[in-house]
């Protein structure tokens, strides 16, 4: 088996110049919390539930002492003439090898290109030793112009070059893949704090504010404003997460990923 797309709609929709948005988990989960949100902000449905035997070898208890394997998902949203509609691949795990990362990033392209898709835009985050109180954005991709052109008229950095190392994971490697199938994209990669406890929602912030005035989301920022306000009030957000009911599961992913090298069960 390698990896099993599931249609959830009756048919694939005809889509108008889609972008696909990934935010998987990784660094802060700011790639994660950033597509969590547009999803329910814009009430985006769910096309595909994807299964594989490559995804990690655990399960999650969810609050009915029920175990669920890890999912990995695309919402769709489409909006009315004349905006580009939206795809957006998210989900509780990355694939959990190499061999495994490159075939699902390879499947995600094919996909993308068979729903028409002009650009892909990956979403991740820079780890710091410290929190960062504004934190700033930086733009690469496999393509000049489309860096160039995502990066006018906001404040992203566009100078990673020995700023960061390599790109872990699908959101480096899907990039590289549609480079080599003609899809450009761009990868926006927010500063966080580099524990892999910490929800970075102030990273997801100056994500999602990027993304609604380049590609004209429509997303109701204050709603993040004020889950963020929440998660202030109730302690460091990095011990937070635990009362917001949109950020639950990404908490979880994230004691799960602290657990990971020291507590096993089974």
């Amino acid at each position: 088996m390698s990896w099993e797309f599931t249609l959830t709609q009756k048919s694939v929709p005809k889509l108008h110049n889609p972008i696909l948005i990934e935010g998987l988990p990784g660094i802060g989960n700011v790639g994660k919390i950033a597509a969590d949100f547009i999803i329910d902000n814009l009430k985006a449905t769910k096309l595909y539930d994807v299964f594989s035997h490559d995804l990690p070898n655990s399960v999650f208890v969810n609050e009915e002492n029920i175990v669920e394997l890890p999912t990995i998902e695309i919402f769709v949203k489409r909006f009315k003439r004349g905006k580009n509609d939206i795809l957006i691949l998210t989900g509780d795990v990355q694939p959990a090898e190499e061999r495994g990362s490159y075939e699902f990033s390879d499947r995600i392209v094919d996909i993308a290109k068979e729903l028409g898709v002009v650009q892909i835009i990956t979403l991740g985050g820079i780890g710091l030793p410290e929190i960062p109180p504004d934190p700033r954005v930086f733009c690469t991709g496999n393509d000049k112009t489309a860096v160039d052109q995502f990066a006018n008229g906001t404040h992203v950095k566009t100078n990673l070059y020995d700023v960061v190392g390599p790109i872990i994971g699908v959101t480096g490697i899907l990039l590289g893949l549609a480079r080599r199938k003609g899809v450009p994209g761009v990868c926006l990669l927010a500063e966080t704090f580099g524990h892999p406890a910490y929800l970075g929602v102030r990273g997801s912030r100056a994500l999602v504010n990027i993304l609604d005035k380049k590609i004209h989301l429509g997303v109701k920022i204050k709603a993040l404003d004020a889950e963020i306000s929440d998660l202030e009030s109730e302690g460091t957000l990095e011990q937070s997460g635990k009362k917001s009911t949109s950020l639950k599961k990404v908490r979880r992913i994230a004691e799960t990923a602290v657990k990971k090298e020291t507590n096993y069960i089974g």
